[in-house]
């Protein structure tokens, strides 16, 4: 608008260049999406998924630095730390992960239902889990070098994959803190200090790295020092977010002690053995879940050493790990936004909110995979020359990039059924969709493509990857369709110790019992308006 300069506004018969029209909103008169819509509910998983994707780019580019300082020492540390990595995901990392994802039906549901209180505990007894369960694995760290030597490796990259996994065994305890403490924060919609942590301990990473390598000369043992010491980094940082904003310790019980009087009394020894207990199930089936899919990768990446190519398809099967574990930064997020807007309606007693957000989370996977499968088959030709120059490679690489699009269609939809899954506390069905997709068809469809009697070689391994993904995408599909959204309200509320008081048959809980909870998501629904204006 122009700018009058008239020595008398009150006579000025200027008009403005670009007048508003009386019927046109301001921006912030704009009418809000309303809650439970599918618009509101879009703006809502993208508000958790986006500062998500943000920390898991940044510890994806984190990996990357430590494989750069492996490489600058040589192909002996390079091939040792691959080793090395590779043993640790499928027995520890994989483990504690999937282990730690018990607890989020725990806490999405409880803080759907007001119960706070519950999320303290939960954090604590899962933590005590995987310290327990860290144990077992960090023995079999210790013996790694026999377990190599015996199955036939090299012993020289068999020693230096030792060296470095036992410099890991630092990082193994702060993992069993790291995963418990993400889930804590997610559960309360509280996603983006992770961003802000991920973006720190990054910033440090390279100056750690240079220290411990160069300055200190410890060569492969200091890049295993150096990314445990960036994960405590992290983790440090999101415990003083949690002590500093009051997010855990005695502000729930004096809370309660508001609301209804005196706190609830301690639950009875067998009651809490009972709740031990469910944690537990809950825990080893998410395990379970989350280590299948996991250690199918890693068996097509030994199955590639038997091709007609070995070299070069074990090559080009890490190029393309490193794809598709990019690629998939990106659906794990919104998997892990769906399960906790899924907890947060079933343990606050709304079913049919509960099916409208599992739609549009299956609906958000469907779309992330058209995404995911053009950038495949766009990039074919040119991806592969950012890892090597080897013309068998590339040539391998660019053939199964089609695939491994394809296989991203049913990847991310059902990625995104997994969270709902999980938010809904069914781990189990998750893990046995798992099972009979990747392990009943995927795995005979590739042996059946690569080997006999198609020998399609390399590219028939990824046919097999892209059968198990479609028919794993199509059982979750029907899985979550299926499901009794009621019944799933009746078994939050016994998950999250319910007594009955202000809940119906129907699943309604006293918006009392709630209070505490939405004025916390307050400040999230502020950040849910913005998205919405800029939509």
């Amino acid at each position: 608008m122009a700018t009058c300069h008239c020595p008398e506004p009150a006579q000025c018969h200027h008009r403005p260049l670009l007048s508003a029209a009386d019927g046109y909103p301001k921006l912030h008169d704009r009418p809000k999406p309303a809650p439970g819509t599918v618009l509101a509910e879009v703006a809502a998983i993208l508000c958790l998924t986006g500062p998500m994707v943000g920390a898991g780019i940044l510890f994806y580019m984190r990996s990357l630095v430590s494989m750069v300082f492996l490489g600058r020492l040589g192909q002996l540390p390079l091939a040792g730390g691959s080793l090395a990595l590779g043993f640790a995901n499928i027995t520890g990392y994989s483990v504690l992960s999937g282990l730690a994802g018990g607890m989020d039906p725990v806490c999405g549901q409880a803080f759907g239902a007001g119960r706070t209180d519950l999320l303290g505990t939960a954090l604590s007894r899962t933590t005590l889990l995987l310290l327990a369960a860290s144990v077992p694995i960090g023995m079999l760290w210790a013996a790694m070098h026999r377990v190599l030597v015996s199955t036939g490796q090299d012993p020289d990259i068999a020693a230096t994959a030792y060296a470095y996994i036992l410099c890991c065994l630092p990082d193994l305890a702060v993992q069993c803190f790291l995963h418990p403490i993400r889930i804590y924060l997610r559960a309360q919609s509280v996603t983006l200090p992770l961003t802000y942590g991920a973006a720190a301990a990054l910033l440090l990473h390279v100056p750690i790295n240079f220290l411990l390598v160069n300055v200190l000369g410890l060569g492969i043992r200091g890049v295993a020092l150096g990314g445990a010491w960036t994960n405590l980094n992290f983790l440090l940082f999101l415990v003083a977010y949690v002590y500093f904003r009051g997010m855990y310790g005695g502000a729930h019980d004096d809370d309660s002690a508001k609301k209804g009087g005196a706190p609830e009394a301690p639950p009875a020894e067998e009651e809490g053995a009972a709740e031990w207990w469910s944690l537990v199930r809950l825990c080893v089936h998410s395990c379970m879940s989350v280590c299948l899919e996991w250690w199918w990768y890693e068996i097509m990446v030994l199955l590639c050493g038997v091709l007609i190519d070995p070299k070069a398809a074990v090559a080009a099967m890490g190029v393309l790990i490193q794809t598709t574990s990019l690629i998939y930064i990106f659906p794990h997020s919104l998997g892990c936004a769906v399960s906790t807007r899924v907890g947060h309606e079933l343990g606050a007693g709304r079913p049919e909110r509960a099916r409208q957000v599992a739609r549009v989370g299956l609906g958000l996977g469907a779309a992330l995979g058209l995404v995911a499968c053009a950038f495949a088959v766009s990039v074919r030709g040119v991806w592969a020359r950012m890892f090597t120059a080897d013309e068998a490679i590339l040539k391998l690489a660019a053939a199964a990039l089609p695939l491994l699009g394809l296989a991203e269609l049913g990847n991310c939809p059902q990625t995104a059924g997994c969270g709902v899954l999980r938010g809904s506390a069914r781990p189990e069905k998750a893990a046995r969709i798992n099972v009979s997709a990747f392990y009943g068809v995927g795995m005979p469809v590739a042996l059946a493509l690569a080997f006999w009697p198609l020998g399609l070689d390399f590219r028939g391994m990824w046919g097999g990857m892209l059968a198990a993904q479609l028919v794993c995408a199509g059982l979750m599909l029907r899985a979550v369709l299926g499901t009794d959204w009621a019944e799933q309200a009746k078994r939050a509320r016994q998950l999250t110790g319910g007594r009955g008081d202000g809940f119906d048959v129907g699943g309604i809980v006293d918006e009392d019992k709630r209070s505490h909870a939405e004025a916390a998501k307050a400040e999230v629904g502020n950040t849910l308006f913005m998205v919405a204006d800029c939509v």
